[in-house]
């Protein structure tokens, strides 16, 4: 039987830190799933799920611990079953002038109506015609059954109006 683990982990930026996470956990017998990592300013971070055999989850959680020494922040957590996303899942993208309070509006919206956010990534980018930046956000959102998409459409247009953005919700391909 194995463990499966989910681990997250932030260290400043340097060479070779995916290779000591990745290491470690080889090491003592474990898998590598699946993860998303990013650098983001100085600092390096990410979230991973792992399995180990169960007879060596301890020696990993300690062997992860002591990478705290080399300037890691770690923490496990036991994953639960995958349950696969209920309902309709759309591709939610959003563009604007970056603000704050942008992120937290559409999630907002979002949250009011029950739909989950499967994933998503966010950055600010330069304008285009200069003088400013744009937050632009694309990710996944899981739609729950029975929601009305003609009044999530109407609702995330005006918010798109309020908060000058463009937002689109399509379906995933």
């Amino acid at each position: 039987m194995t463990k499966r683990l989910v681990l997250s982990f932030i260290a400043t930026d340097q060479p070779g830190l995916v290779e000591k996470i990745t290491e470690t956990v080889a090491e003592c017998g474990g898998n590598w799933l699946e993860s998303r990592m990013a650098h983001l300013a100085e600092k390096f971070a990410g979230v991973a799920r792992v399995s180990v055999p169960d007879g060596k989850r301890a020696a990993l959680e300690d062997a992860l611990a002591a990478l705290n020494e080399e300037g890691f922040h770690l923490m496990v957590e036991e994953a639960g079953k995958a349950v696969p996303a209920a309902g309709q899942v759309r591709v939610l993208e959003f563009v604007g002038p970056d603000h704050p309070g942008i992120l937290h509006e559409i999630s907002h919206c979002l949250a009011e109506r029950g739909i989950s956010v499967e994933n998503m990534k966010t950055e600010l980018e330069p304008a285009p015609m200069g003088g400013g930046r744009l937050f632009h956000a694309r990710g996944r959102v899981s739609l729950p059954e029975g929601t009305d998409e003609g009044a999530l459409g109407d609702a995330l247009e005006d918010l798109a109006g309020a908060l000058m953005v463009d937002i689109s919700l399509d379906p995933d391909s």
